[in-house]
């Protein structure tokens, strides 16, 4: 067998599977030593390579005249709007207030159909924004830096194959190949031709100037190979039998795979998942049961089979899109606010709550998007949330949940709740804790857990790269609920501040009154005794 490296995934890739023969019988299919194809043959057995997109060109006449029409409403101070071409080497002055705001260009010009090829590409774009492999939204990616945002371990998807750092892990990505063909009973030829098939498909999801560094055929090994490295990562997380030696080191190393699957821009589309998934079933009930809960410290389940009921309705784009899913929750809330309040609140730290007889605590669902403002009794209120153990591991998974809200929707305001959910807990954290005293405040009250994690001074600066974060729906309800509070109880909140500022001069005084009070009984008992 000659092995060749995929020019797309760098010298750790050591053969190409879109090459191997489907023509032999399948008991020559594998070398009985090392477990690897015996042969190649053509990759025209899986099918042709989609063509990426191109517009037609624009003739080297028509090109010009376009151009010459379109700059002479220059020299003759009109608007573009105002030109109409049609291909004669002449234009035409219309009134602008008569003619579409467009450029109308006539039936015999290449021009019409670029331009209506890329206005078709681009809305297609558009519309498949809920689908693509997306990259760090502008900015954000340079705020947060590298340790939230760069694979350790693995590339999953094509974003990152080119570091150094993670080619050592393409040898463990084809032995999980191997073992995931192996265990699912199938033809190698089978599974890999029905991957195939969808890659060709999603090779648009993801950005078309990496991809246009990768051959079709190199594309479809990605494709396969990481899907099966994820399928055996899960497995291995459901507690199913698979290899020891592709155990073990998914074993040493979940940590850190589990911080890379997560990532944005280390995602596979889920399609191509699932293919691999129908030859080589996975307990998706008992992986998601496991991470359901990870932003918490809780020890995963013990039954066999984890109480978890999975929404078949759901069409996640990607793994980090299921998770997303699940860990946000659905919202109990039928609008997002009763009462609009008179003005909008600048300051909510916990220490400023907590003046105010606002308390903060962890709420009992777990869920982030279950967070806002309940009255107790009738001086006091209560801020719930979902409870954090902050870590560098889960800071990355909420970041990257929040930049993929960011990158799927347009409008905050016109989409679900739960599109913005992960954007609005992340923005009301980095305004509770605006100093290290009010982290500390956010520790006591329980919201945020462990000791393991990011000190107070770590956790300060990574809510504070977060305060221009675009507003959530439930943020907005959140700070209305707070700032008619203010309004509806700023009487009571005076007295509460009054007395939380000089809380511990009064109880120095009533034990001092108690006091005094004990040293006078004390010397009546005494005369009474006399």
């Amino acid at each position: 067998m000659v092995m060749e490296p995929a020019a797309a995934w760098g010298p750790s890739c050591e053969f190409q599977l879109a090459n191997w023969t489907v023509e032999e019988p399948a008991a020559e299919v594998w070398a009985p030593a090392v477990g690897l194809p015996l042969e190649y043959a053509s990759s025209d057995i899986f099918g042709t390579c989609p063509q990426a997109y191109v517009p037609e060109s624009i003739g080297e006449k028509q090109l010009v005249e376009f151009e010459y029409n379109y700059s002479s409403a220059s020299r003759h101070n009109l608007s573009p709007e105002a030109i109409v071409v049609d291909g004669q080497n002449r234009h035409e002055v219309v009134d602008p207030q008569k003619l579409e705001t467009r450029i109308v260009v006539s039936n015999d010009s290449y021009a019409t159909n670029v331009f209506n090829q890329v206005e078709h590409a681009f809305k297609v774009d558009i519309n498949l924004m809920a689908e693509k492999m997306h990259r760090y939204p502008a900015g954000l990616g340079d705020t947060i830096g590298e340790s939230y945002t760069v694979p350790r371990i693995v590339a999953i998807g094509p974003y990152h194959h080119h570091r150094d750092h993670l080619k050592q892990a393409e040898k463990v990505k084809h032995m999980a190949a191997i073992c995931c063909v192996k265990e699912s009973g199938h033809l190698l030829e089978e599974m890999y031709a029905a991957v195939a098939s969808i890659a060709d498909n999603v090779r648009c999801l993801y950005d078309k100037d990496v991809m246009a560094g990768i051959s079709c055929v190199d594309f479809r090994d990605m494709m396969f190979v990481d899907a099966c490295f994820l399928v055996q990562y899960m497995s291995m997380r459901s507690r199913q039998k698979i290899d020891n030696s592709l155990h073990g080191f998914l074993s040493f190393n979940r940590s850190n795979i589990h911080h890379d699957i997560k990532l944005l821009e280390n995602q596979l589309p889920w399609k191509v998942v699932e293919v691999v998934m129908r030859f080589r079933p996975v307990p998706l009930h008992r992986f998601m049961a496991i991470l359901k809960e990870y932003l918490q410290d809780r020890k995963p389940p013990k039954e066999e089979d984890p109480v978890f009921i999975l929404d078949n309705s759901y069409r996640p784009p990607h793994l980090l899109g299921l998770l997303h899913y699940y860990t946000v929750g659905r919202s109990r809330y039928t609008s997002d606010r009763t009462v609009r309040p008179k003005g909008q609140s600048d300051s909510v730290s916990a220490l400023e709550l907590a003046k105010i007889g606002i308390t903060i605590t962890a709420n009992e669902s777990m869920e982030l998007i279950d967070m806002g403002l309940s009255q107790k009794g009738t001086l006091f209120a209560e801020l719930s949330m979902a409870p954090l153990t902050l870590d560098r591991d889960r800071a990355s998974y909420l970041l990257n949940m929040a930049a993929l809200e960011l990158c799927m929707v347009k409008s905050f305001s016109k989409a679900a709740v739960e599109d913005s959910a992960v954007c609005s807990y992340l923005l009301l954290l980095a305004n509770l804790a605006h100093r290290q005293e009010d982290v500390h405040e956010l520790r006591v009250s329980g919201l945020l857990q462990g000791g393991g994690g990011l000190t107070d001074e770590e956790a300060l600066r990574f809510f504070t790269n977060l305060r221009n974060m675009r507003h959530g729906r439930s943020y907005d309800r959140v700070m209305a609920q707070i700032e008619v509070y203010k309004e509806s109880k700023w009487k009571e909140a005076k007295v509460y501040a009054f007395y939380y500022k000089n809380k511990k001069t009064i109880a120095a005084f009533v034990t001092g009154i108690g006091a005094l009070v004990g040293i006078i009984g004390t010397l009546l008992s005494i005369k009474k005794s006399l």
